[in-house]
């Protein structure tokens, strides 16, 4: 029974506190005390407590613009939305520090951090990676400004890592016409990706898959085309196997060159 008591005065004791601060945050955001809602951002900012450090630098941001704090202010409220992992708008306010206070102490991090937001927002390859072309401009943009930034190495891993992920986009979206069966936008969505990214760790499957639609383009043919269409199936495997005479492939697209030489030869025999 005493235990009891004792516990439940602990959790009255906490839950006290807790509505005390609920109700001293709340006070705080119908001051019209301006310095002290930034000071009480900045603490809660430093305590980890990023949504009530947003929301009360997103009351003072305009009452301090054009003051020697507006840049620091424009920081913190930039910083408060990157801790609630809202990339989109903490870009948003560290693109605007950057565009506004280009004398800033927090410009060099600002201007990363713009583009590290937009890093943070890029999706899975199979997704439209309009932020990851944003990514890769603007780390570039930041590497051109401070060439001998500490964050030089940041940079371009992120680029590369980018630049992988676009070469997996172009691989997916031109596979994505093999596997539906339009096997000539297939060829030629396959040909752009290889023009595109001619060094891509997808290369060999890439003119494989070329080999493969161009042959079952041919196969499914009428009669008049087909002999053009096995010829350019055979054209294309001399350029796979060139490449990749050991490839994981090379058994299939042997296959697939007999057929179609096989085809020509009986087309000739009864021309």
């Amino acid at each position: 029974m005493f235990k009891n008591r004792i516990v439940f005065g602990v959790l009255f004791a906490a839950l006290a506190v807790i509505l005390s601060g609920c109700g001293e945050y709340e006070k705080l955001l119908k001051s019209r005390d301006f310095q002290k809602k930034y000071e009480m951002g900045v603490e809660y900012y430093e305590k980890g407590e990023y949504a009530k450090a947003g929301t009360l630098f997103d009351q003072v941001a305009n009452i301090f613009r054009g003051t020697t704090k507006a840049g620091t202010v424009k920081y913190y409220q930039a910083k408060s939305y990157y801790g609630q992992r809202d990339y989109m708008m903490a870009g948003y306010y560290f693109n605007e520090l950057s565009s506004t206070y280009a004398s800033s102490v927090y410009l060099e991090e600002s201007d990363f951090m713009t583009g590290y937001c937009f890093y943070k927002q890029s999706p899975r390859a199979e997704l439209d990676q309009a932020t990851t072309y944003k990514t890769i401009t603007a780390m570039q943009m930041f590497m051109v400004k401070y060439p001998t930034s500490d964050r030089i190495t940041e940079c371009r891993e992120i680029i590369t890592e980018m630049s992988d992920k676009l070469v997996e986009k172009s691989f997916i979206s031109a596979r994505l016409y093999y596997d539906l069966g339009y096997y000539k936008s297939a060829i030629l969505a396959l040909r752009n990706s290889l023009i595109d990214y001619p060094e891509t760790n997808y290369r060999e499957e890439l003119m494989f898959l070329i080999l493969k639609s161009s042959y079952l383009l041919a196969d499914g043919s009428i009669p008049s085309k087909q002999r053009e269409r096995f010829q350019a199936t055979i054209d294309e495997y001399y350029s796979f196997i060139g490449e990749f005479p050991d490839g994981s492939h090379s058994r299939e697209a042997k296959r697939m060159y007999e057929s179609s030489n096989k085809f020509l030869e009986n087309s000739n025999k009864q021309s």
